[in-house]
C-alpha cells in the first residue's frame, strides 16, 4: 500500500505531466494542419548554410560533444566530463572518432554539430501507428469514466471505418513527429478485427514502406476486440504472413473470458508461425496474477519461445508483493521477456527497476500520441525517461544518465563506472543532436532535439555545413 505522501507525490507527477503533455500536443497538432507534411521534417530552414539533408553516404560530423567519463567526489558522481569530437560516418555506421582539436584535415563533405550532445536515438516500443486522430483536426477522447474494455471496443468497432481512409496519412504524420523527438526504431500494434480484417495493417504497411528509408518498424498484429471473442484466429494467421513479426494478445480473462483457452490460442499462433509474442495485459485482478505465472510456465515447455514474449502493460506486476512477486520477477528473467511499460502515474507502482536488476529487458513506448483512448501522448521517448527518473528517484547526476537507458534499448553513452561505451566503432550511426550538456540534463530537462540521423541519414532537423 501506498502512503498518503506517496500518493500526493503521484497525483502532482500525474496532473504535471498532463498539463505538459497537452501543451505539447496542442502545439504539435497545430503544427501538424498547417505546416508539417507527413513524413517531413518539422522544422524549416531558410538559411543556404543549414543542411536539412545529407545526401553523401561517407561524411564527417564534427564537433559533436560526447560524454567521456563521470566527475566524483569520494565514490559520488557529480557531474560528467565531455568532450567535443569528430565522428566519420560511412553507410550508415560510425567509421572514425576523432577529438576535434586532433583531427587531421579531411576532403570529405563535413557538416557542424556545433557542439550540440550526441546521444544513442530513441526507441519507441509501443506505439498503434494504424488508429490514431494525430495529423488531423483536434479531437478529444469520449468520457470513459464508468467504461469497461468492453464499451470501448464497441467504441472502436464505430470508429475504424471513419479512421481507415486516411490512416496512411496519420501514420506518416507521426513517423514525422517521432523523428523530431528523436526515436528512429519502433514496435508498432496494429488491429487484426472483424470490422477493418486486414486494412489496418495494409494502410500501416503502405506508410512503413514509404519511410523504410528513414524509419524502423516491428508490427504486432494486434487482436484488439480479442482474439476469441472476435473470432480472429483465422484473420491472425493471415496477418503473420504479411510481414508482421509478433503476435498480439489482450486481457484473456476480461476481453476473452478464458484465460488459458486465450493465451493457448495466441501462443499456438505463434509456435506454428515461427514468431514472437506481445500482449497487452491491463488487468490488475487475482485472475491476471495467474495468466502471467501461466505465460512463464508455457514458454518454459516450449523453449522455442524463450527470449520472444513481451508483456506490454503488464499491470499485474503492480498487484504483486514480497516473495510472491520475486518469484514471478525470477520467472520472466529466466524465460527471458521483456516488458514495454508506459510508465503509468496514478495508483499503479510497476516494480521497473527491480525487473531491471535481476535481468529483465524494459524498454517504454507512447502507446497512444491521440486517439479514442487517450489525448496525451508527445511521441518523446526522453520525456518517457525523465518520467521514469522522477518516479523511481533518480534525481542525481548518476540516476539520471541511467534513466536514458529505457529510451534508448538500454544504450547508455557511458557504463556504470563512468567508461564510455557508447559510440564505437562500427556502431550504427543511430543518434540525435540534443541542446544539452551531458545525458543527465537531457533526462532531467528534457532538452530539445536538434538533428535525428538513422543510419547515418539526416530525417530530422538541420547541421551546418562546413
Amino acid at each position: 500500500m501506498q502512503n498518503p505522501q506517496q500518493q500526493s507525490r503521484r497525483n502532482f507527477l500525474s496532473n504535471s505531466a498532463k498539463v505538459t503533455a497537452t501543451g505539447a500536443l496542442l502545439a504539435s497538432g497545430m503544427a501538424s494542419a498547417s505546416t508539417v507534411r507527413a513524413g517531413q521534417n518539422i522544422e524549416t530552414c531558410d538559411d543556404p548554410r543549414q543542411a536539412t539533408t545529407i545526401s553523401a553516404t561517407h561524411y564527417q560530423l564534427r564537433n559533436v560533444r560526447l560524454e567521456e567519463g563521470f566527475e566524483r567526489e569520494g565514490d559520488m558522481v557529480t557531474g560528467t566530463q565531455t568532450g567535443l569530437y569528430n565522428l566519420e560516418i560511412n553507410n550508415g555506421k560510425i567509421v572514425a572518432i576523432l577529438p576535434a582539436k586532433d583531427a587531421p584535415a579531411s576532403t570529405l563533405p563535413a557538416f557542424d554539430a556545433k557542439g550540440l550532445l550526441l546521444l544513442p536515438a530513441t526507441r519507441d516500443m509501443h506505439i498503434h501507428l494504424d488508429k490514431t486522430f494525430y495529423g488531423g483536426k483536434w479531437e478529444a477522447p469520449r468520457p470513459r469514466k464508468g467504461k469497461t474494455i468492453m464499451d470501448m471496443i464497441a467504441r472502436e468497432q464505430v470508429l475504424i471505418p471513419k479512421l481507415l481512409p486516411t490512416s496512411v496519412e496519420h501514420a506518416e504524420a507521426i513517423i514525422g513527429l517521432l523523428h523530431s523527438k528523436g526515436t528512429t526504431v519502433a514496435r508498432s500494434h496494429c488491429n487484426i478485427d472483424p470490422v477493418s480484417g486486414l486494412k489496418s495493417l495494409e494502410h500501416l504497411k503502405i506508410a512503413l514502406e514509404k519511410h523504410q528509408q528513414d524509419f524502423s518498424c516491428e508490427i504486432v498484429a494486434f487482436p484488439q476486440h480479442g482474439l476469441l471473442h472476435s473470432k480472429v484466429d483465422g484473420l491472425m494467421r493471415e496477418a503473420m504472413q504479411m510481414g508482421v513479426q509478433y503476435v498480439g494478445g489482450l486481457d484473456p480473462t476480461n476481453v476473452d473470458g478464458a484465460m488459458e483457452k486465450s493465451l493457448d490460442a495466441m501462443f499456438q499462433i505463434a509456435l506454428d508461425t515461427n514468431k514472437g509474442v506481445d500482449i497487452h495485459l491491463h488487468e490488475t485482478t487475482p485472475a491476471v496474477i495467474a495468466a502471467v505465472k501461466y505465460m512463464i510456465l508455457t514458454v518454459e515447455k516450449n523453449p522455442q519461445l524463450k527470449g520472444k514474449v513481451t508483456l506490454s502493460h503488464g499491470f499485474a506486476l503492480a498487484m504483486m508483493q514480497g516473495a510472491e512477486l520475486d518469484e514471478v520477477i525470477n520467472g520472466l528473467s529466466e524465460q527471458q521477456f521483456t516488458v514495454a511499460s508506459t510508465i503509468p502515474l496514478g495508483k499503479l507502482n510497476m516494480p521497473l527497476p527491480q525487473l531491471s536488476q535481476k535481468g529483465v529487458f524494459v524498454m517504454t513506448g507512447t502507446d497512444s500520441v491521440i486517439d479514442h483512448w487517450s489525448p496525451f501522448g508527445t511521441g518523446s521517448m526522453l520525456e518517457k525517461a525523465s518520467l521514469y527518473a522522477q518516479l523511481y528517484g533518480n534525481s542525481d547526476e548518476f540516476g539520471l544518465t541511467r534513466s536514458l537507458a529505457i529510451a534508448t534499448g538500454n544504450i547508455l553513452p557511458l557504463d556504470d563506472a563512468g567508461k564510455r561505451q557508447w559510440p564505437a566503432l562500427n556502431d550504427n550511426a543511430e543518434m540525435i543532436l540534443v541542446d544539452a550538456s551531458c545525458s543527465a540534463e537531457a533526462v532531467a530537462r528534457v532538452s530539445d532535439v536538434k538533428a535525428t540521423f538513422h543510419q547515418g541519414r539526416l530525417v530530422f532537423g538541420a547541421v551546418e555545413k562546413v
